[in-house]
């Protein structure tokens, strides 16, 4: 196992250097609004985590190289002490980039040394908390995508990160419709494998008998809303969503454009025509609920989710494919579960009959963040693979439109 662990952890940290490749040195500190961080800051906030929660509690005689790094790169663990300002993250010129990047060897150095440590008094917690900063980091890997995509897209140039993986325009499939009988179901991970606190502990729910869509509502579909007037229809939106489209002046999907009488969209990979089958993204949960609304539908519960998810079989998707972008659905059954868009389900994020947090401050990883938000669900096309499950809880608030986050449809059983 610790082979095996230790290997992961090699990979897991240089596929973080090895996306920010494709960066000029000017991309590391960029932040365009304060719910993003800069790219330079995900590489450090990542070796902080290793640092202050395996190498300054269980490696004897460890120093850091540089001990303002505490405050600098703590990003919400008030246990821990004081945090710098997450708005002015992007103006750290300092450290520099060579710099955060000595910074990871130099704990990338101790992490190796405490592996190696076989006879430690607490192994055990070592191996385990090992695991769940690899896991951290994975997860930062996805929002350094998803910032940086924010960030890039403010840009009047419209930069390209990567070139396009396709230039395929296939014609959208039709929407099918799955039943589900509902009953007393198991909800919540169950395995020898790693989840996350939030995913625990497994529980019984019971569920009505439901209907969901087969595959993600489209960009073709969700410009059919919009040509609707779904934008200025309020009957549609929840009062919280009504206020959000009136003030932050929405008309339609973040990253859609017009030029020319062209309908476009900014990606990762440019500004790229739209693709009527591509799953529409980068919608507010106060979008999607709207949408479910005006198709005489609704968002599915995460419990819905996951009974039918559980059914389905978890791809090899996500970003190691090398495409970050939703792509169309192929093929029949339950399609886009996963690897393509996170899906908005109308559950408030809580915690499961249960939950208890973990002692101390890492047990601020997951619970203090359960209130205002939504559940989503499915992992999108910048997920690890490994988080590509049925039992994966994702959380955001609901104006938030910034995740790869689409709309999946579901309906009452009588519908």
């Amino acid at each position: 196992m610790t082979e095996a662990l230790l290997q992961r952890f090699r990979d897991t940290r240089a596929q973080s250097l090895a996306f920010c490749a494709p960066l000029a040195i000017e991309d590391y500190g960029l932040q365009a609004e304060p719910f993003t961080s800069p790219p330079k800051w995900h590489l450090a906030h990542t070796t902080w985590f290793f640092e202050t929660f395996l190498l300054q509690e269980y490696l004897e005689g460890y120093t850091t190289p540089e001990p303002r790094y505490t405050v600098l790169f703590n990003s919400y663990y008030n246990g821990i002490g004081e945090q710098h300002p997450r708005p002015q993250r992007g103006l750290l010129s300092r450290p520099t980039v060579d710099e955060v990047r000595h910074y990871r060897a130099h704990v990338d150095a101790g992490i190796e040394q405490l592996l190696a440590d076989t006879g430690h008094a607490h192994r055990t917690d070592i191996l385990t908390r090992v695991h769940l900063g690899i896991e951290h980091e994975c997860q930062h890997q996805e929002l350094f995508f998803t910032d940086l995509k924010w960030s890039l897209g403010v840009n009047p140039m419209l930069p390209t990160y990567a070139e396009p993986t396709t230039n395929e325009s296939p014609v959208p499939m039709p929407q099918s419709w799955h039943i589900f009988n509902g009953g007393l179901v198991e909800t919540g991970f169950d395995g020898d494998g790693f989840c996350f606190d939030n995913e625990l502990p497994r529980h019984q729910t019971f569920v009505e008998p439901f209907a969901l869509a087969g595959r993600l509502v489209t960009n073709a579909e969700f410009a059919i809303f919009i040509d609707d007037g779904g934008y200025q229809r309020p009957e549609l939106w929840l009062a919280d969503g009504w206020d959000a489209v009136q003030t932050q002046g929405w008309t339609a999907p973040h990253y859609w454009r017009e030029r020319d009488g062209q309908a476009l969209e900014y990606t990762l990979h440019g500004l790229q025509p739209r693709a009527d089958a591509n799953p529409v993204c980068h919608v507010s949960g106060y979008e999607a609920d709207a949408y479910a609304r005006w198709a005489n539908a609704r968002l599915p519960t995460e419990h819905e989710w996951e009974l039918a998810a559980a059914t389905a079989v978890s791809p090899a998707g996500g970003v190691d494919t090398g495409c970050y972008h939703p792509q169309p659905a192929e093929g029949e059954g339950l399609q886009q579960l996963y690897g393509d868009c996170w899906q908005w389900t109308q559950s408030a994020y809580g915690p499961y009959p249960g939950f208890r947090p973990s002692a101390g401050a890492i047990g601020e990883y997951n619970g203090k963040f359960m209130s205002s938000q939504w559940v989503l669900r499915g992992g999108s096309c910048v997920s690890k693979a490994e988080h590509l499950r049925p039992t994966y809880r994702n959380f955001f608030y609901p104006p938030d439109r910034w995740q790869f986050s689409g709309i999946r449809l579901a309906k009452d059983g009588q519908q």
